[in-house]
């Protein structure tokens, strides 16, 4: 099963149902729609939920749609959120950036 980590924060929020969406960087695992994936907490490695995934969506962090901030944590700047990547993925992240949405459903 593939495994997906999350901040213990993120966890909550995809509980009680404020996320339903997750973006990935350089996606390694090949994500796809109807994949079963274990959400697991990045700070201890428990799973908090089994999630089916039901659309993904490839494009770049500069034409963002409405629809794919939808179910997703917002930022207070663009700054901010290529930042917070940045630190998630320990690479260099700008608005060109390629960057897969994930929307998914807890089974």
């Amino acid at each position: 099963m593939k495994i997906l980590k999350f901040r213990r924060k993120l966890s909550k929020l995809i509980l009680s149902d404020e996320k339903s969406t997750t973006w990935r960087l350089f996606d390694d695992k090949d994500l796809s729609v109807g994949d079963e994936v274990s959400f697991v907490v990045w700070e201890d490695g428990r799973e908090f939920a089994r999630v089916k995934i039901i659309n993904v969506k490839e494009t770049s962090f500069d034409v963002l749609t409405d629809d794919d901030w939808t179910g997703h944590e917002k930022f207070v700047s663009d700054n901010v959120m290529y930042k917070t990547f940045e630190k998630y993925y320990n690479r260099s992240v700008n608005k060109n950036s390629p960057v897969k949405i994930i929307k998914f459903e807890i089974l």
